[in-house]
């Protein structure tokens, strides 16, 4: 439990949720017939790489959901969770992407005590949003399956101010998403890991 400590870890932030074709062989796979698979966008925080993570349907809306503060009466299940952290008297103390293994991604939350527990990312990522807790990905994650955004704008998008990591939709956040829609019509699925 604890070997995971040591690794460099760089904190990450949520960039948005994509919908990208998907070019398994044989056309549209998984429960968008449509050939789109939503996607959720990394990017390190103090850094230009970034991580794709293909997810489901239902996280890819709970993550939007979050991103703008628009949550239902009802708690979806990564509130549940949160909730019965709470109530048990535990803290959520990050979210940790810990590796990446045959295209599939693997994260922890890690707890006080250093208490961790395995989470498919997509859930990770949108509880570390409701609760408002770091996100950090493993060196050896970005080495493998991290892909560098040329930031061909950066002198332009530095004059206007960036946004700053919240998770509140802003004008420089939607621009940065259009940045990365057009990263991403320049690249193929093979070029990232897949699985959340």
């Amino acid at each position: 439990m604890g070997t995971r400590e040591a690794r460099r870890v760089s904190e990450m932030r949520v960039v948005g949720v994509l919908a990208v074709d998907d070019a398994t062989p044989g056309g549209a796979s998984g429960p968008n017939e449509s050939g789109r698979h939503p996607v959720v966008l990394l990017q390190e925080s103090a850094g230009r790489r970034c991580l794709q993570i293909w997810i489901g349907l239902a996280e890819a809306e709970a993550i939007a959901l979050e991103q703008q503060g628009r949550l239902p009466d009802r708690p979806l299940t990564h509130v549940l969770i949160a909730d019965v952290v709470s109530a048990l008297g535990r803290a959520l103390e990050r979210v940790e992407i810990t590796e990446v293994r045959g295209g599939t991604f693997f994260a922890d939350l890690v707890f006080d005590g250093g208490l961790r527990v395995s989470a498919r990312p997509s859930d990770s990522i949108a509880i570390a949003l409701h609760a408002v807790v770091p996100i950090h990905a493993n060196e050896d994650v970005l080495t493998e399956a991290g892909v560098v955004v040329e930031d061909d704008e950066a002198s332009e998008e530095s004059g206007r101010g960036s946004g700053s990591g919240s998770s509140s939709a802003a004008p420089a956040d939607e621009e940065e998403v259009d940045r990365f829609r057009a990263f991403l019509d320049n690249v193929s699925p093979e070029d990232f890991g897949r699985g959340g």
